[in-house]
């Protein structure tokens, strides 16, 4: 009888993650972000194992939010873990989380730019998230909650910048049984649990429900539609791009300035996201923008009888004059 391969869960985590380095020169540092729960353990075993056999360097982060009592203790079991996987090196970054935006965010704000600032200060060419298929799931449904459109139905890229997301296409259930069949115990963090937390509740109360009314299989097909909406929009991001290029007469120093007639040429979608990208290039603030600042900005070309300003967050405003559309700050002389 032959050699007895991998667990099945094993490899699989395993094969995602070699094809999401493939790309990278050899020598390349690739950093796991791992907070000790099944899905990020399983990723930085999975990073142990396939970087010294592509030719790479694998190290370990792990992030101290500092919101529960043994918080130090748990990232620091966390690190020395990183000896036992073969990654070198192992950081702990502790972190002060705010308040902006709610916990939620707060909290992934302080970590992302706590992993940024890792990333740049030992010269890592990617950070691995562990972000699975469930997670993708959940994400399209909380921005179908939010009505903000098919950018955030296309849910989180499994590569953006250097951040690189290999478990899109596996399931949760699948890093758990790797963890098992590697030995590895994981930490189940009880935020998890915690149903004052709104994608908690989407996870324990909301796919569960779906899945029982509307049959097995809706987590993947939400995935799915997060691959498919991610692709619509990325052309219609391209063709905005353009379009931006076409119709802005200036753009300096936070004054936008755009032709109204090459504004009413195109398809709405495409209308709106140039409309978008000039109020932020006037110094709106993104997370502050919504679509219905946009909208009220597209009736100054679509419905246009004269009416006043529209105001904007940052204190910006946007106004039609003399068949130009002017995004700047407020007041506009």
């Amino acid at each position: 009888m032959g050699p007895v391969g991998p667990h099945p869960a094993v490899a699989d985590v395993r094969r995602v993650v070699r094809e999401a380095l493939s790309d990278l020169d050899r020598g390349a540092l690739v950093l796991a972000a791992c907070s000790g729960g099944a899905d990020s353990l399983a990723l930085a075993a999975a990073l142990g194992f396939v970087a010294p056999r592509a030719g790479l360097r694998g190290g370990l982060l792990t992030v101290d939010h500092g919101l529960q009592d043994g918080s130090a203790e748990r990232a620091a079991e966390v690190a020395a873990l990183a000896g036992k996987l073969g990654l070198d090196p192992a950081e702990v970054l502790t972190v002060r989380v705010g308040t902006a935006g709610g916990p939620e965010a707060a909290a992934r704000d302080a970590r992302y730019a706590a992993l940024a600032a890792a990333a740049d200060r030992l010269g890592a060419a990617a950070v691995l998230l562990g972000h699975t298929r469930d997670d993708q799931a959940e994400t399209v449904l909380l921005g179908l909650a939010r009505g903000s459109g098919p950018r955030s139905l296309s849910g989180m890229a499994a590569a953006s910048g250097r951040y690189r997301r290999p478990f899109l296409e596996l399931s949760r259930a699948t890093t758990v049984a790797a963890c098992e069949a590697l030995g590895l115990t994981p930490w189940n963090d009880p935020h998890n649990e915690d149903v004052r937390y709104t994608r908690v509740r989407v996870r324990a109360a909301i796919l569960p429900l779906l899945e029982r009314e509307l049959g097995p299989g809706v987590t993947e097909a939400l995935a799915r539609t997060a691959r498919l909406a991610r692709d619509d929009a990325d052309a219609l991001d391209e063709w905005a791009d353009m379009a931006y290029q076409n119709c802005a007469l200036s753009d300096i120093d936070g004054i936008v300035t755009l032709t109204v007639a090459g504004l009413e040429g195109l398809p709405g979608a495409v209308r709106r996201r140039v409309l978008r990208r000039a109020a932020i290039a006037a110094g709106a603030p993104s997370g502050a923008l919504s679509a219905t600042h946009v909208l009220a900005v597209e009736r100054l070309v679509t419905a246009w009888h004269g009416q006043k300003g529209v105001d904007l967050p940052g204190g910006r405003t946007a106004v039609r004059r003399y068949g130009t559309l002017i995004l700047a700050i407020s007041p506009i002389p």
